[in-house]
């Protein structure tokens, strides 16, 4: 009996031990990493094309599933604290929308669409990425249009988008309110893919631009949507689809990862060091200029019965500029409202849209770049809603 209940203690005790040792060890392990998370969506899909040379029958969509390929195998291979996460893998259509979910419900820290551009006429070279804002340049403007297009080939695509028209000009006005905490971060990244296509990859730098693209727009991280070049040029068209191509490009937009990600954790697991070339200049907008510094000028008051004041913004700068400036190219009586660093400058301010809208029309062939924004209570307003208001004041 005794020697039972000695052999149960000497049990107890072992297990006591084992418990003392093992808790503290595991309770002072740390939980492991989370891992970065990437999405990589290739534009178009299955029906949907996107642009295609019919002379050589190349479509949009196998270069970008291509392209989103090998950029997706490279951080698979050489980043092991990375996750991968595809919009599709496969010749398929996905909606815009749902490629923006994809990203949410991953909980990524960084989306990179890929597209390849086209024009309908001309011979135009060479690689720019895009960052979610108000399309200034109609160049901008054109390329959103025809990436948003796509939402035409889904069902009930009203309700899904709100009403967006992807060919109507004045859908795109409610990008210039969407400027969120991503920005700087997007366009940290996009820089570096540019400098990317330009030093590994040795194709033309059109620049980091600024245009509304919806795949953008319902993102809530850092987001690019990259045009690797145009289609509608054979020889780049040709270039892009090859393995040589597609590969180059690929590695560029890997190589601006790895930059962009070890910029932001100070470190990255991988077999491949990056080298990052100096960055290429943002070309956000048109009407971005630069000056000499001046006093500003007073804007108009706001009227009594607090209805929406409308203007015009023709161009923005880092300082302030004279009353009188060349760069008002004669217009007199110039307003000027400030956001975050930029000051930005209007002309005309009425509470009535149409005499605005006269305005605007008159000054577009010295300012093609100028648009119609509103104030109430001196508070910039999203125009669309301005304009309700306008139209029920009148009634």
């Amino acid at each position: 009996m005794h020697s039972v209940l000695n052999m149960r203690k000497r049990i107890l005790y072992i297990a006591l031990f084992l418990v003392g040792f093992f808790i503290p060890a595991i309770l002072l392990a740390e939980p492991p990493a989370k891992k970065f998370v990437v999405v990589i969506d290739a534009g178009h899909g299955a029906h949907d094309a996107g642009a295609v040379n019919r002379r050589l029958k190349i479509k949009e969509k196998d270069i970008n599933l291509k392209t989103a390929l090998k950029l997706g195998k490279l951080i698979e291979n050489n980043c092991h604290d990375v996750k991968v996460v595809y919009t599709r893998k496969k010749d398929v259509f996905v909606e815009l929308h749902r490629r923006a979910q994809i990203a949410n419900n991953a909980k990524a820290d960084l989306f990179i669409s890929i597209h390849t551009n086209s024009v309908p006429k001309g011979t135009v070279r060479g690689a720019e990425t895009y960052t979610l804002g108000m399309a200034r340049a109609e160049e901008n403007l054109a390329v959103a249009k025809r990436e948003n297009e796509v939402i035409l080939l889904e069902s009930n695509y009203q309700t899904t988008y709100k009403g967006f028209n992807p060919n109507s000009s004045e859908s795109y006005i409610i990008f210039e309110f969407m400027q969120d905490a991503n920005m700087s971060q997007s366009v940290s990244f996009a820089k570096k893919v540019q400098s990317q296509f330009s030093n590994n990859s040795k194709r033309i730098n059109k620049g980091v631009k600024q245009a509304g693209f919806l795949v953008l727009r319902e993102t809530s991280m850092p987001s690019v949507l990259i045009e690797l070049g145009f289609i509608s040029t054979d020889d780049e068209a040709q270039y892009l689809i090859s393995e040589k191509g597609s590969s180059s490009m690929a590695q560029s937009i890997y190589q601006a990862f790895i930059s962009y990600k070890k910029g932001k954790s100070g470190g990255i697991s991988t077999d491949v060091e990056a080298k990052e070339p100096a960055p290429a200049p943002i070309q956000q907008a048109a009407e971005e200029e630069t000056s000499t510094a001046a006093p500003a000028v007073t804007p108009a008051s706001q009227p009594a019965n607090n209805e929406p004041v409308f203007k015009i913004q023709i161009l923005t700068s880092s300082q302030l500029l004279k009353a009188g400036d060349a760069k008002f190219k004669g217009l007199k009586n110039v307003e000027n409202y400030k956001e975050g660093n930029i000051y930005k400058y209007t002309y005309a301010a009425s509470t009535n849209y149409n005499e605005v809208l006269k305005k605007k029309k008159e000054i577009t062939s010295k300012f093609k770049d100028c648009f119609i924004i509103a104030f109430r209570n001196g508070v910039k307003m999203d125009v669309n809603e301005a304009i309700q208001l306008y139209k029920t004041n009148k009634k």
